[in-house]
């Protein structure tokens, strides 16, 4: 059974930081793009960071470049998003995903993922 498990989310001042973790279990993913989406209070959820399946690519919403960097290590099955710079409309539910099929690209639609993570919550306090 694949599994993803979000975690480090959690209240923090603006200005400050966060690394959130996903460990992925139940298979291997090295050969899939990995990404992080988050939804906020009362909006849709939206494509944060992506990296590819080798970690030599990656690609960021606007707002969050230059503050954000995501990362992945393939031999313990994790991604990461370091988060710096925190602002209150950071504040979301932040989800882990792995796309649907092997390639060498990176992803930025909700609909390429297909394996999903529980979420953990980022809250920025002003």
């Amino acid at each position: 059974q694949v599994q993803l498990v979000e975690s480090g989310g959690g209240l923090v001042q603006a200005g400050g930081s966060l690394r959130l973790s996903c460990v992925a279990s139940g298979r291997t993913f090295s050969g899939y793009a990995m990404g992080w989406f988050r939804q906020a209070p009362g909006k849709e959820r939206e494509f944060v960071a992506t990296i590819n399946r080798s970690g030599g690519t990656t690609y960021y919403t606007d707002s969050v470049k230059g503050r954000f960097t995501i990362s992945r290590d393939n031999a313990k099955n994790t991604v990461w998003l370091q988060m710096n710079s925190l602002k209150p409309e950071d504040t979301a539910v932040y989800y882990c995903a792995v796309v649907g099929y092997s390639g060498s690209g990176f992803y930025t639609g909700e609909h390429q993922y297909y394996y999903w993570g529980q979420g953990t919550q980022v809250t920025v306090s002003s």
